[in-house]
């Protein structure tokens, strides 16, 4: 039976990808080894590292002022990192939108100084603040750009830069990077874990500005990002076969028609997705209409005499991962880059079904 997924991650992948990728395991390009086996140090390693980097240069238009790294640790790495790598005298402004800029702010706390700039906790996370407060001197601005589990989105980042003097920039992509078109020259850092639009959990993709960083001798070996744009990505051995994935992902979006292909396909699966939340009485959306996620829709059920059958039905269906996120309940369709219009379809369609049966 086929499967509709729409997990919020590890999430689904393209399947071509997951069919070349599985051949892969097997026998790497006709070379008499299985990618799990060959050195990171050899040439064919090292060829799928170069086009990955090669890859995501082309498809964010990235200039040589960045380098791109393909590190471990995930963004969790990175919100400690992050903070250690920018943070001076006058530490970083964070806006609050949930959960993962929550845990931003945790290690934050850990390096320095740590203001809050913005927040939507009065509201429970589901809107987008608008009114940011930077009244002071900062290093840096950290922002998550899209919240898997309220299901909140920054559309465009106008009203940030627009706020910004002289403080760096720093996003967490991790769930909508190559979802959009994004200018990263605004940024001096972004960084993405692999496990949502790029590949499998453990590699994580970052993007720095090499002009922003800051010489420290003093920070740890492996925290210092100067020490991953020096070795390329190969301080230590990195993680394969999320890269060799990530690199697939990269090349079938490219096929596809690049970035501004795939952030059409996404409008559409979203509106799609929210109108017929918008349209039938018995689901209701969680979060504020202008700041919802294309990537992540968020709702409930009205009637709870009807949670069970509709829950049943989307099982008998064969859709995977709707159920929403424990902190906040109700449901939740992860619509990544490789989900297809027919999985919404197929959600949209038991919606209807049920409003029926209501």
């Amino acid at each position: 039976m086929k499967k509709y997924n729409f997990s919020a991650g590890p999430s689904i992948l393209p399947k071509n990808v997951i069919k070349e990728a599985a051949k892969s395991v097997s026998e790497l390009n006709n070379i008499g080894l299985s990618l799990l086996e060959i050195s990171h140090r050899s040439q064919n390693f090292i060829d799928i590292m170069n086009e990955a980097k090669r890859l995501t240069k082309k498809l964010l238009n990235i200039s040589n002022n960045y380098e791109v790294l393909f590190l471990q640790g995930g963004a969790s790495l990175q919100f400690y990192m992050s903070a250690l790598n920018f943070s001076q005298q006058n530490g970083g402004g964070y806006i609050d939108t949930g959960t993962w800029s929550q845990k931003a702010i945790k290690e934050s706390q850990k390096v320095g100084k740590t203001h809050i700039i913005a927040s939507s906790a009065d509201k429970s996370y589901c809107y987008i603040p608008k009114i940011i407060k930077i009244d002071k001197q900062m290093d840096y601005v950290h922002f998550t750009s899209n919240n898997t589990i309220y299901g909140t989105q920054f559309h465009d980042f106008t009203h940030i830069l627009n706020n910004i003097k002289s403080e760096k920039l720093i996003c967490d992509m991790s769930s909508d990077i190559f979802s959009k078109k994004i200018n990263v020259e605004d940024f001096d850092l972004i960084y993405a874990g692999a496990q949502k639009n790029l590949g499998p959990a453990g590699t994580t993709l970052v993007i720095v500005n090499k002009k922003s960083i800051t010489p420290n001798k003093n920070l740890p070996t492996y925290l210092n990002y100067n020490t991953h744009i020096d070795k390329e990505s190969m301080f230590n051995t990195p993680p394969v076969f999320p890269i060799y994935v990530a690199m697939l992902t990269l090349k079938w979006i490219d096929e596809q028609g690049g970035v501004k292909f795939i952030q059409e396909k996404n409008r559409l699966k979203a509106e799609i997705m929210y109108n017929e939340i918008d349209r039938n009485d018995l689901f209701s959306g969680y979060t504020n209409i202008e700041d919802r996620s294309i990537m992540n829709a968020t709702f409930n059920i009205k009637r709870n005499d009807l949670k069970e059958t509709f829950e049943n039905m989307c099982h008998d269906a064969g859709i995977n991962g709707i159920k929403g996120h424990r902190s906040i309940g109700g449901y939740r369709a992860s619509m990544y880059n490789a989900l297809d219009i027919e999985s919404i379809k197929v959600l949209t369609d038991i919606m209807k079904q049920i409003e029926k049966q209501g």
